[in-house]
């Protein structure tokens, strides 16, 4: 009960703002946390900023504060360039090592969701290193599904890692 109290008052104390040039570095930074897990992505280098921006949706760039400390991080990315996907986006979300199993992850997907229905998308995907059983959890957590897995997808330090793909369909938007 103790563990639960100390979480809701956590997650009281945290304010999302928005992913900014002015703000990258510190996501940069907890990329580069995410990086060296060695089970949050296959980049192996954290992108410049005009890189990391092209790549994103112009809105769900968002990061939670603490105090003013940046505590985690999550994106949207769109998953193709033809219009009948235009309501489908890739999720991304990191969080900093000292702030994991804190609430962080669950608050910034939950704010994910919400913007992500605000701006008419239908579907979020999700592409988790089959490790990286934590960040399933959370997601499968906040109603993604698991809907199946790529084998040997790509290779981390000349190692072949699957991924596991994850969906969640909006009760909302395009129904």
């Amino acid at each position: 009960m103790e563990i639960l109290a100390t979480l809701i008052l956590a997650a009281a104390s945290m304010t999302i703002v928005p992913i900014t040039e002015a703000n990258y570095p510190r996501v940069a930074k907890i990329y580069k946390e995410g990086i060296n897990t060695g089970l949050a992505t296959f980049e192996t280098q954290v992108p410049a900023w005009k890189k990391w921006h092209t790549a994103h949706l112009n809105y769900g760039r968002i990061a939670v504060l603490s105090k003013d400390k940046m505590l985690g991080w999550a994106s949207l990315a769109p998953v193709s360039n033809r219009c009948v996907y235009g309501g489908v986006a890739e999720v991304s979300i990191y969080v900093e090592e000292a702030s994991r199993g804190k609430g962080v992850g669950k608050k910034l997907l939950h704010e994910l969701i919400r913007i992500s229905e605000e701006h008419g998308i239908w579907t979020l995907q999700a592409g988790i290193m089959t490790a990286n059983v934590t960040s399933i959890h959370l997601h499968t957590s906040c109603g993604f599904r698991i809907i199946g897995y790529r084998e040997k997808i790509g290779k981390l330090h000349d190692i072949w890692l699957d991924n596991t793909l994850l969906e969640r369909r909006s009760k909302h938007i395009g129904i």
